[in-house]
């Protein structure tokens, strides 16, 4: 897979340390770049998850030096608990959660997560089961959609979009990503030049809508830091506002409520100006980091 460069990844490894050794979680594997950057600078062992079985495939293939070091999971990261039990790990030497999508899922045709081609609404992170994407469009109410567009997507047209795709679907069903992206547009005002495509934060809400993003993130970063041994650190990089949020107001939480953790990054950690030149889709990644101290 070419294309994919993880992002923020000499941050990452500045507070995660794993020159020091010892067994790391990369709770979203994702293709191995993160991983890969962490065996290469010290860690014992990883263990990597992911929903996404087209990434594990791929991170198979880039770990593959390291494959007596690395076991990869398919699970969500929310399962952390379930995984390390079932292995009869306790405690870890840190923990590294990307939130973002991987390039595979943007780029890769059938995916559906782009309006940049005309394919299956998909949207899945885990295309083993669940809901697409089409499907919350054929059958939620208007309401339902008006709600998730505006939550999810921070949509200010987003009652106008809800309604234009309720009464489209009642003359076909929508079923591909030019579809949607088409509807969208007509409906959203034009005033002049946008950054933005009229669609993108319409098809960014559906995304989180079908994969659950925001849901149970807190407890995943209360399970994660929980998992810790003492001196170890936990690193998570988002790439939305809405998930920073709750990965900023989690971690104080924990500070407030449990002495044992320190909140490392008061400010979130963001790319330098050269990375994002390398790597626009960095431009929007924020690291936030914490360490148990006891």
């Amino acid at each position: 897979m070419t294309g994919h460069v993880p992002v923020l990844t000499a941050e990452a490894l500045q507070f995660l340390q794993p020159a020091r050794g010892g067994l790391f979680v990369d709770c979203t594997v994702g293709l191995g770049g993160h991983t890969r950057a962490l065996l290469e600078a010290g860690a014992t062992r990883v263990i990597g998850l992911d929903r996404d079985l087209d990434a594990l495939a791929i991170a198979r293939e880039t770990l593959a030096p390291w494959h007596d070091r690395v076991e990869l999971v398919h699970a969500d990261y929310r399962a952390l608990d379930d995984v390390l039990d079932r292995r009869g790990i306790s405690l870890v030497d840190g923990a590294l959660a990307d939130l973002g999508v991987s390039s595979l899922q943007f780029d890769a045709p059938g995916r559906g997560f782009s309006f940049q081609r005309d394919e299956p609404l998909d949207m899945r992170m885990d295309r083993s089961g669940g809901d697409t994407a089409a499907d919350l469009v054929a059958r939620s109410s208007e309401e339902e959609m008006a709600d998730a567009i505006f939550q999810y997507g921070e949509e200010r047209f987003s009652r106008r979009i809800a309604r234009a795709i309720a009464a489209a679907r009642r003359e076909a069903p929508i079923a591909t990503t030019g579809q949607l992206a088409a509807i969208v547009r007509r409906v959203i005002p034009r005033r002049g030049y946008t950054r933005i495509d009229p669609a993108t934060r319409t098809f960014q809400a559906l995304r989180i809508w079908v994969n659950r993003e925001l849901e149970g993130l807190d407890r995943f970063i209360e399970t994660a830091a929980r998992r810790l041994r003492a001196g170890a650190r936990l690193v998570v990089i988002t790439f939305h506002s809405l998930e920073d949020r709750i990965v900023k107001h989690t971690l104080r939480a924990l500070e407030r409520r449990e002495a044992a953790v320190t909140v490392l990054t008061k400010k979130p950690v963001t790319p330098l100006d050269d990375e994002v030149q390398r790597n626009p889709r960095a431009r929007s990644a924020k690291l936030r980091a914490a360490e148990r101290v006891a």
